[in-house]
């Protein structure tokens, strides 16, 4: 696997272009859903996670910032992904008794 370094110091580009937080799994677009959904600040995003130390996080906050659109489009294609995973169909068998029963 390689990696390609970038100029803030806690964040790298995995082998697929996807910045990561350097030594983790943690993809700076994740720490960032979770910071934009909850409205964590720094100290809670490192509460939170505890393997991450203030500079890491700092760093994927400024990498964002400096990045924000395109990684804002990012953040939104995966929750449109979740949206269409996770759809109701109205064709299942369970679904079926269940509405018959007029438990749904």
């Amino acid at each position: 696997m390689s990696s390609v370094v970038t100029k803030y110091e806690h964040i790298i580009l995995n082998e697929s272009g996807v910045p990561v937080i350097a030594g983790t799994t943690m993809k700076v677009v994740e720490l960032m859903a979770e910071k934009i959904a909850y409205g964590w600040s720094p100290e809670e995003l490192h509460f939170q996670h505890p393997y991450l130390n203030m500079g890491q996080i700092y760093s994927a906050l400024a990498y964002y910032y400096d990045h924000e659109d395109e990684l804002s489009k990012d953040i939104e294609r995966r929750l449109q992904n979740v949206r269409q995973q996770y759809k109701p169909t109205e064709k299942t068998p369970l679904r079926k008794r269940l509405k018959n029963l007029s438990l749904l």
